[in-house]
């Protein structure tokens, strides 16, 4: 990202110390993305789907959650949709897609799958605030969505042509 600006990756470690928290300032997000990384870094392949939801949820059902999905929404009607997409790509692809990569190479389309899973929630729920979804428990939410998510970064996937 640092050398595609023309920056020297060595001033970007310098002040900003991860892609994770550079990304965060420069979407000017109230969460460092540490808060969700972390968990998923920890938590056993077999339960990411459900460590993801469980962990996502609350974070976007509190104050700081509107924050978010508000920076969400300037970020999709706006210029800075590249960051999401290198964020996605370059961050969360290396962080969790390296650890579902099986077949060899599917690692990142897994992710993208997990992603437009989460995005429907995020339009469902907080968008668009469709009710019964939008009034849901979270926890009800992560168990019905969870084994959809697992199953997209760990299940049997169909063959597609490589990018």
């Amino acid at each position: 990202m640092a050398a595609a600006a023309g920056v020297d990756p060595a001033l970007v470690h310098h002040y900003y110390g991860t892609k994770e928290r550079l990304f965060a300032a420069a979407v000017r997000i109230p969460i460092d993305p540490m808060q969700i990384i972390g968990p998923l870094r920890e938590a056993p392949v077999e339960e990411l789907g459900y460590t993801l939801l469980s962990t996502l949820l609350p974070i976007w059902d509190s104050e700081m959650g509107a924050g978010l999905i508000a920076t969400l929404r300037s970020i999709l009607a706006g210029s800075e949709v590249n960051l999401l997409r290198s964020f996605i790509q370059e961050v969360i692809a290396v962080e969790v897609g390296s650890r579902v990569d099986n077949p060899p190479g599917s690692g990142i389309i897994r992710i993208q799958f997990v992603a437009s899973q989460l995005m429907g929630v995020v339009m469902a729920r907080y968008i668009l605030e469709l009710e019964p979804f939008k009034s849901l428990p979270a926890e009800q939410i992560t168990r019905t969505i969870a084994p959809n998510v697992q199953r997209y970064l760990t299940g049997e996937v169909p063959e597609w042509p490589a990018p």
